[in-house]
């Protein structure tokens, strides 16, 4: 089993969507609430989120982001202060490529996820940060979506993930 450290260094959620279905439409406005820690619970996702028990096996139940890339971004598109509630991801890790985590169960504060798919970026991004991130993060730079296997609390800090 591979064990290596992590920082979660940020936790959001969002009760409503800003996108989903708005296609032609300009973006809802919803507020991002940025937590210290949320409730997980398997095959729901996290309680006041907004894909909290949206459809049975649903792969995005849990979203997350990597640190490094939102750095990368920042960097490659001269935005030192933007700020990762942007990208709308639930979870900000440091210290993994989350892709390698695609197609695996791995273990994260006690908590099982299963790596399901990477984010697709779309269009959005384009509106929500600038023009050219779609791009950008179309190159395996999504985050990544996950399914919640088992209930427990995600905190911000260090911490372990194993799989």
């Amino acid at each position: 089993m591979a064990k290596i450290p992590v920082t979660i260094s940020s936790i959001y959620v969002s009760r409503g969507h800003d996108f989903k279905g708005r296609h032609g439409q300009t973006r809802e406005q919803h507020p991002i609430s940025k937590c210290d820690q949320v409730q997980c619970v398997a095959g729901k996702g996290i309680v006041g989120d907004r894909y909290f028990d949206y459809q049975e096996n649903f792969k995005g139940q849990i979203t997350f982001f990597d640190w490094q890339v939102y750095q990368s971004i920042c960097s490659h598109f001269d935005k030192p202060d933007l700020d990762s509630s942007v990208f709308r991801r639930n979870i900000i890790l440091k210290g993994i490529d989350l892709n390698t985590l695609i197609g695996k169960q791995f273990l994260l504060q006690e908590i099982l996820f299963e790596g399901s798919e990477e984010c697709r970026p779309c269009y959005w991004m384009d509106e929500a940060v600038t023009p050219g991130i779609e791009d950008f993060m179309k190159q395996g730079r999504g985050g990544l979506r996950a399914r919640i296997l088992s209930d427990g609390v995600l905190t911000t800090g260090d911490t372990m993930v194993s799989w």
